[in-house]
């Protein structure tokens, strides 16, 4: 083998030149390496040529009022949904028409604190007590 050639990486060379691609010849001229550099050839100066990252401080302070924003109309929907659901259940009555979550339709005979109880068929007098959540909406005469 006449020329053997070495690609190594700046990072793995440690001289920090950017120095990257070299050639060296199996004879006794070994120690001559012909050098390639990615910075345009500074003439084997050494220095810190990379750029600074500059944008990632401006795209932090960007990216963080935007993340609020989103996380303000993310939990604020559901929210706003519960306190109205919580407002009709406190509000229901004796003889109020009623659907259910499971679609079951009754009218309120007695409201408690932890159960409601429906009753879903005049003609046999059934009875169900259900949960304040299972409540889908108050029906309109």
């Amino acid at each position: 083998m006449k020329n053997m050639w070495i690609l190594a990486d700046a990072a793995e060379a440690g001289d920090g030149t950017g120095e990257t691609i070299g050639m060296e010849s199996d004879s006794a001229a070994a120690e001559q390496t012909t050098i390639a550099t990615q910075d345009g050839g500074n003439g084997g100066q050494t220095g810190d040529t990379s750029p600074k990252p500059q944008g990632q401080n401006m795209m932090l302070w960007f990216m963080l009022p935007v993340l609020l924003v989103y996380m303000f109309f993310m939990f604020r929907g559901p929210k706003k949904k519960q306190q109205e659901h919580n407002k009709m259940v406190s509000s229901l009555a004796k003889n109020d028409r009623v659907r259910t979550i499971g679609g079951i339709f009754g009218t309120v005979l007695d409201v408690r604190d932890d159960e409601i109880i429906l009753k879903i068929d005049e003609s046999t007098n059934t009875k169900v007590r259900l949960s304040p959540q299972a409540i889908a909406t108050v029906l309109k005469d």
